[in-house]
């Protein structure tokens, strides 16, 4: 199968630094998930914060995937964990019109950490003992979580973010050692919501404070005429120790273009076009820039 899994945020809001479409047409999505499925791609990627997301997903039928939703927060004075979890998947699997999901990972995993947690992972294994999903893992923002986590609790599945600035999986050493625990590990932000494909001229301007990093990045890309596409998505796929580099369209012809691109060679790339500024390699920071 095509290591390639299909984001779907896109599907039920409007997602992304670089979408200016809003979120998509059902026609539309239903054109990206045939051609997808065309192409041997299986595995989708939701949320229950996803907006609209299931819902359309269920619309158009997806019974033949492998689908990856995700739990959101546990609301503020919800005392009864595990009804809540039991709820929130049966509410999931009712709008995806699924018997079972796939995975279901942990919005805000931290929360495993607290006085809940316990009762939060049992639930989570709970549902795995009624097969209600096949394995169940955490959804995480930085590698550290992944150092009090995997020291208390077992995983199935882990989705992190990773792109060609964003090294954090390489240098903490967790995309090595996940690979050695069996975890089953996604990468998501591959193109950081599309910042890494503007020019120069769409960026925001609130990105210029990296300006250095954007012109070493653009000399590279010239020096070794491959696209910010191309780099993108092949620099994920270089490494067999993640098994899915998830990506998110707001058009068929978006998906069309990284399947006609994915596979080739791609040139070491320089160290110096890495960054390790949170404000940068995060976006739920973005908008306090």
């Amino acid at each position: 199968m095509n290591r390639i899994a299909l984001g779907t945020a896109q599907f039920g809001l409007a997602y992304g630094i670089a979408n200016q479409q809003g979120w998509i047409s059902r026609s539309e999505a239903q054109a990206i998930l045939k051609y997808a499925a065309a192409n041997n791609i299986d595995t989708l990627d939701t949320a229950i914060a996803y907006g609209a997301s299931e819902a359309r997903l269920g619309e158009i039928g997806v019974e033949t995937w492998r689908v990856v939703s995700k739990l959101p927060a546990i609301p503020e004075g919800c005392h009864k964990v595990g009804a809540w979890v039991w709820k929130s998947v049966q509410e999931s699997l009712r709008r995806l019109r699924l018997d079972k999901l796939h995975s279901i990972l942990l919005h805000q995993p931290l929360q495993l950490l607290n006085g809940q947690g316990e009762v939060l992972y049992r639930a989570m294994e709970d549902l795995k003992a009624r097969n209600l999903v096949q394995g169940f893992g955490i959804s995480i923002y930085d590698p550290k979580e992944l150092d009090a986590l995997c020291g208390a609790y077992q995983f199935d599945f882990v989705q992190a973010p990773f792109n060609v600035l964003d090294r954090r999986l390489i240098h903490s050493g967790w995309l090595s050692r996940l690979a050695q625990k069996g975890i089953e590990l996604h990468v998501r932000s591959v193109f950081l919501q599309g910042l890494l494909l503007m020019r120069g001229e769409d960026r925001p301007p609130k990105f210029r404070r990296w300006q250095n990093l954007w012109d070493r990045w653009n000399a590279w890309l010239q020096e070794t005429g491959l696209t910010p596409l191309m780099v993108c998505i092949r620099y994920a796929l270089s490494f067999p120790e993640i098994s899915k580099v998830i990506v998110g369209v707001d058009r068929l012809n978006q998906l069309k273009e990284i399947l006609s691109v994915a596979e080739g060679p791609t040139p070491e790339v320089p160290a110096e076009l890495q960054c390790s500024d949170i404000n940068l390699i995060n976006p739920t920071f973005w908008p306090t820039l």
